[in-house]
């Protein structure tokens, strides 16, 4: 519930616990104390923040980040400070987490499209899950600068009247190019996690459309010129496949395969799994770190990401059905929830698509967890949403129409989202004229805790005939 109020008691939690960690540290060696320092200033002044200036989202992003990083610290502080001073360390820093989760309910509007969260503790933990993820998102996100803005300004300008003179404003779906064909892709064998799976990878051939705003920037990513996949197929030549989408800044092995677990997907449910890397991220950044740039306010580099997922996914699915007729579905997560309702728009041919907590707006997104002063230069240049949103429409999965029937739709979203408001979940939801869709107790990272998605999962890829 919408609730900002002064001096909210939670607030004296994460304040206390601040004093306790700097008053504790000191005395236990320089390295522990600053250490410790980052905990105890985070929560110190994050406590303070909340009482003096309730209401800024931004506060409980760093409260939460510090408890977490307080929870860390206080397991080996068990044997610098002694097993007292230790427990009492990660008791409130672990008191601290659920109360900044406590808070950040309290400050967001309640959802009226989706049920109401339930309070309780274990929800507020998974809240501030959501909000330390954040913290780190948020401060290291590299939004473009002042200068920067006014090229995306102009390419914003010049690709609405190129899209528009083209039709694409009105029939997005012809934007999109056919990809050329897949037929002999490099499949090399990897094994991790004592996982075998076979890379995939191969010279993508997407290039932007001639004359089209940034077209020249995009094809300056070097690395992301090169599509990869990891793959795990059966003997069994006639096995369903399953196309998994990962989230923003994943992309690697390591962290995808354990998002898309083998042992479940793969092993129980029997089917071959395609994991595709999206553009900008894992082997194809371009920036520090995964996925920089693909979420970043650039509007066409978005776009162009966009397209060029959509152009790689379809050519592996060209190269997968090259090999047999079995059927294919697609389950994407956040980002991968978009990329899969877009795909649904393009490919006729999927036996089902399972959009789990979609983001589906992102200059809706981008606006949200906008800092106050990047969010006044994106105002001042007049990028408000709505303009944004206009020329995005050619990779919108709210504009798309999608071409699998409704009844092989599905949708799973979290009451108590932190990083995609869960209105989101519910436009789609409209959009894709209210198929399934399963609401779990919980926030954006905590959906495999939460035995409804899977039952909703499994359900979907048997009403879809990929599994038994």
């Amino acid at each position: 519930m919408h609730e900002t109020i002064r001096f909210p008691r939670e607030a004296w939690i994460p304040l206390l616990a601040g004093l306790s960690w700097l008053w504790i540290a000191p005395g236990h060696g320089f390295l522990f104390t600053f250490i410790t320092a980052i905990p105890g200033c985070l929560l110190l002044g994050s406590g303070v923040a909340m009482l003096l200036w309730p209401g800024d989202r931004r506060t409980t992003h760093f409260a939460a980040l510090g408890a977490l990083v307080g929870c860390l610290v206080a397991i080996p502080g068990l044997f610098v400070t002694g097993f007292s001073s230790g427990m009492l360390l990660l008791g409130l820093a672990a008191w601290s987490f659920v109360a900044t989760g406590k808070h950040a309910l309290r400050l967001e509007l309640p959802p009226d499209q989706a049920p109401a969260p339930i309070p309780s503790g274990w929800l507020s933990a998974q809240v501030a899950a959501d909000e330390a993820l954040l913290a780190t998102m948020t401060t290291f996100f590299p939004f473009p600068s002042r200068n920067a803005l006014v090229r995306v300004d102009a390419e914003v300008t010049a690709a609405r009247e190129m899209y528009e003179s083209k039709g694409w404003l009105e029939k997005p779906a012809d934007y999109h190019d056919a990809p050329s064909a897949l037929d002999s892709p490099v499949l090399q064998a990897a094994r991790r996690r004592g996982i075998d799976f076979e890379h995939l990878s191969f010279e993508s051939g997407f290039e932007p459309h001639d004359d089209e705003p940034g077209r020249d920037r995009w094809l300056g990513y070097r690395a992301n010129r090169t599509a990869h996949a990891w793959v795990l197929r059966h003997r069994q030549a006639n096995r369903p496949w399953l196309v998994c989408i990962h989230g923003y800044q994943m992309g690697y092995s390591a962290i995808d395969l354990v998002a898309f677990p083998p042992e479940w997907l793969h092993q129980r449910l029997g089917l071959n799994l395609l994991v595709p890397v999206l553009p900008l991220h894992g082997a194809r950044k371009a920036g520090r770190r995964s996925g920089d740039g693909f979420l970043a306010g650039d509007v066409l580099d978005s776009i162009h990401a966009e397209a060029q997922a959509m152009w790689d996914i379809r050519s592996m699915l060209g190269w997968v059905r090259a090999q047999s007729e079995s059927p294919v579905g697609v389950l994407g997560y956040s980002l991968g929830g978009y990329n899969t309702a877009l795909l649904a728009a393009l490919d006729d041919q999927l036996a089902c698509a399972i959009a789990g907590i979609p983001l589906t707006d992102i200059p809706d997104a981008l606006l949200r967890h906008s800092p106050p002063l990047q969010a006044r230069d994106v105002a001042d240049r007049g990028l408000d949403s709505e303009r944004m949103s206009e020329v995005m429409r050619v990779v919108s999965p709210l504009v798309l129409t999608p071409q699998i029937p409704v009844e092989h739709r599905f949708i799973f979203a979290a009451v108590a989202d932190r990083l995609v408001d869960p209105s989101q979940a519910h436009r789609l939801w409209e959009h894709w004229e209210r198929p399934r869709i399963e609401w779990y107790q919980g926030a954006h990272i905590t959906f495999r805790a939460h035995a409804n998605v899977r039952l909703l999962i499994e359900e979907g890829l048997r009403e879809s005939a990929l599994t038994l």
